[in-house]
């Protein structure tokens, strides 16, 4: 009884603390309401507007008027803000990542580290971003001179994602805003929290009102933004079932759209891999880290038969070791996943692979009141599984992993090629030229050797067929897809 009446006090400070927020941008209550809950006690912290399309249409306005305005801003000044912000990210990394952790369920060590990689992100555009707006001169005689410019796209939707909204969202806005675009933010209905502390932060580091607007609400809001007229790009990340949707608004307006989606990421670990135990702690990590609620998270496994056993044995440990607990504490590896709807979806495809001769491992514990109103779902192994079943071929996106027994390369292909996805692939074996030899088989657009679940900003982030279009972040080609260019055609006048 002690332990509800604690839970109760806490959720009521936490909405009066989030509130609080909501005052200072002066939220305004719309015709249509949606509760954002604390997924790790089921409890309700804050009430947002789901923004009409008229509301929608309104920002869109604004942020036209606005981006005419920024684009003429020397590059020197757009650089200065941006610097500003991610100085506040830092300052404020304690705040931010309590707010994600309450609203989104992401363990507080965990989220201080997205904080963290999203200023690591931000320097790598600031570093970078005048190099995709230099002009170029392609050729010049005595005659004719050829050049490209590099332009802005204009007002730039961001669609963003719940999992990792400071990293998600910024790789959009931050390369937007350096490289003279405004910004239609709509982050998920699970972390609208998070972006109102993404917008205080810009405005508190200059970047003007109606160079940046947010615009909350679930699926109908979004459906809003995407069949705008006149935007310049449309950034989504997301489900492949939503980036469908959101495509199929935007094709009327001959939209440029970037969508990074789903995945169902396999990992290949080889008889030869050097040592047995490191591939599994890695991997077990890449597959229960945030919950597993990551786009390129390790989502099938499949080892060699030679040294399965071994393997498993290493893994499951590991697995078992995780403390699932208090999102709020900072010992906490796995918290509850971001949306009750899921458990259920998860519950299925345990189901389904158990059903069809697969053995689960799973944790205990949860059944205590401590979890009894959150969004708990115990981290489980399933063993003995093939592709028959759901969870070898269906994304997770939650603390559950399917392991599977190959014999040799030619079947681990086989398997790994089994999908419609193609975000990553990890291969663990003792020599990289083994490994390139199977990544390069692989139609993924990242590969991995003896590592997985990695980002790098040097590096293009993209997916192929069903987990996504175009290179939505990262490396220079990404900063590349928030211009346009212009062909400039000089030639003298004949004497």
């Amino acid at each position: 009884m002690v332990m509800v009446e604690a839970k109760k006090t806490m959720a009521m400070a936490a909405r009066r603390s989030f509130q609080s927020q909501l005052r200072f941008f002066k939220v305004h209550r719309s015709a249509t309401m949606f509760d954002v809950l604390n997924p790790a006690t089921g409890q309700t912290i804050a009430e947002l507007p789901d923004d009409s399309a008229e509301e929608v249409a309104a920002k869109f306005g604004v942020l036209v008027a606005g981006q005419k305005r920024w684009k003429a801003v020397p590059l020197a000044e757009r650089r200065e803000v941006l610097e500003r912000f991610n100085e506040l990210l830092r300052l404020n990394m304690p705040t931010l990542a309590k707010t994600l952790t309450t609203e989104m369920g992401k363990p507080t060590a965990q989220a201080k580290n997205e904080v963290r990689a999203t200023v690591d992100r931000v320097n790598f555009y600031l570093e970078n971003y005048e190099k995709v707006l230099k002009e170029h001169t392609v050729l010049e005689t005595t005659r004719v001179k050829e050049k490209v410019l590099y332009e802005p796209l204009g007002v730039v939707a961001n669609i963003s994602a719940w999992n990792y909204p400071y990293f998600v969202s910024a790789n959009v806005f931050a390369a937007a805003l350096l490289t003279g675009n405004a910004v239609l933010y709509k982050p998920s209905e699970y972390a609208s929290l998070t972006g109102f502390e993404i917008s205080r932060l810009l405005y508190e580091a200059g970047v003007p009102n109606d160079v940046f607007v947010m615009s909350t609400g679930r699926g109908g809001t979004g459906s809003a933004v995407a069949s705008l007229k006149g935007l310049g790009g449309l950034y989504f990340t997301g489900s492949y079932k939503t980036g469908i949707e959101i495509a199929s608004h935007t094709a009327p307006n001959l939209v440029k759209v970037q969508l990074e989606l789903g995945g169902k990421d396999p990992a290949y670990v080889r008889k030869d891999v050097p040592n047995v135990a490191a591939a599994a702690l890695s991997i077990a990590d890449g597959a229960f880290y945030n919950c597993g609620q990551s786009c390129c998270s390790v989502e099938r496994v499949y080892v060699d038969k030679q040294i399965y056993g071994e393997f498993l044995d290493h893994f499951t440990k590991i697995v078992k070791s995780f403390k699932v607990g208090d999102p709020l504490e900072p010992e906490t590896y796995i918290g509850p996943v971001a949306r009750r709807a899921h458990l259920s979806f998860l519950a299925s495809q345990v189901k389904d692979a158990m059903d069809k001769g697969a053995h689960a491992i799973l944790h205990t514990g949860l059944e205590s009141s401590a979890f009894a109103d959150g969004f708990y779902f115990p981290p489980t192994v399933l063993t003995d599984v093939n592709h028959t079943m759901q969870v070898m071929r269906d994304e997770s996106f939650g603390p559950l992993i399917g392991i599977q027994a190959v014999d040799r390369d030619e079947e681990a292909l086989t398997l790994m090629k089994d999908t419609p996805y193609g975000l990553t692939a990890s291969v663990f074996c003792k020599h990289s030229i083994d490994a390139e030899e199977i990544l390069r088989e692989l139609d993924v657009g990242t590969g991995y050797w003896n590592c997985c679940d990695r980002v790098s900003p040097r590096l293009p982030w993209s997916g192929r067929r069903g987990s996504g279009l175009g290179t939505t972040i990262g490396s220079i080609n990404g900063l590349r897809t928030f211009v346009q260019p212009k062909a400039i055609f000089l030639q003298h006048p004949t004497p």
